[in-house]
């Protein structure tokens, strides 16, 4: 009796333990069917960024996007702060590549200075226009300018090219020319003329306008100055320096 009641009970416990072993084992092959079916159905999402172009990206727009940064520039793609956004139209109309417009000649007021010592032949002169106004203005290139008055009267030529940078003359400020006016030595063969001032035209931004007539009339104790075709002159510039360094070595 205790010997069958045993061997009733060990049968029991092993088919009860069979029966939780595959229980275990189907749970554990759902378990893993659905974890299958989780990475399966979230892959493609999160592989998505990957395998789809970000918008502005290189891929989508060919280059990378330019991140706006705060700057003086309204839009020409330079630092400048007297850049516009419109580039060589400017806002004059003059081309000037400012915000600021051309100087006008009635703005302007002139002055003439001899750069030779006492005793010897004039012939290098500092031209200097102050701006009357409050507002900036803007000189371009190398002025138009003649000897003697008159527009029939020849131009002098530049000396070498002129600098393509406008001067911004600020409010009250200065800015410069020189000017190497005679070449021949006392009692030299070549022709020469006699001039008792000089004229100035000043040229808009694109160089297709002219912005007035500037006369500068000759230093105290100067009544004509000898004038020839050796006469050279500078491009504007905001220094004394820049403006008759180059003329000095005439």
């Amino acid at each position: 009796m205790n010997s069958t009641t045993v061997r009733a009970r060990s049968g029991r416990r092993g088919l009860r333990g069979a029966a939780l072993g595959a229980a275990v084992v189907a749970a554990l092959l759902t378990t893993t069917a659905c974890q299958g079916d989780d990475t399966g159905a979230a892959g493609p999402s999160a592989t998505a960024p990957s395998s789809a172009a970000p918008s502005g990206s290189a891929s989508a727009g060919g280059s990378a996007p330019t991140s706006a940064s705060p700057s003086n520039d309204p839009g020409t793609g330079t630092s400048d702060p007297t850049a516009t956004g419109t580039g060589d139209s400017g806002e004059t109309g003059g081309g000037n590549g400012t915000r600021y417009a051309d100087c006008e000649a009635d703005g302007l007021t002139t002055a003439v200075e001899l750069q030779d010592p006492a005793g010897e032949t004039p012939r290098h002169f500092l031209l200097t226009v102050t701006n009357g106004s409050k507002t900036p203005c803007v000189l371009n290139e190398a002025p138009i300018l003649r000897l003697k008055a008159g527009n029939d009267a020849p131009i002098v030529e530049t000396l070498g090219e002129p600098d393509t940078e406008p001067v911004v003359v600020e409010g009250g400020g200065k800015a410069y020319a020189g000017l190497y006016v005679f070449g021949n030595d006392e009692g030299g063969e070549a022709e020469y003329d006699q001039s008792d001032r000089f004229t100035a035209t000043l040229v808009a931004g694109e160089g297709t306008e002219l912005r007035g007539t500037l006369v500068f009339d000759l230093p105290d104790g100067l009544d004509t100055v000898s004038v020839d075709d050796a006469a050279r002159v500078n491009g504007w510039a905001g220094t004394e320096g820049l403006a008759m360094r180059p003329i000095t070595q005439l």
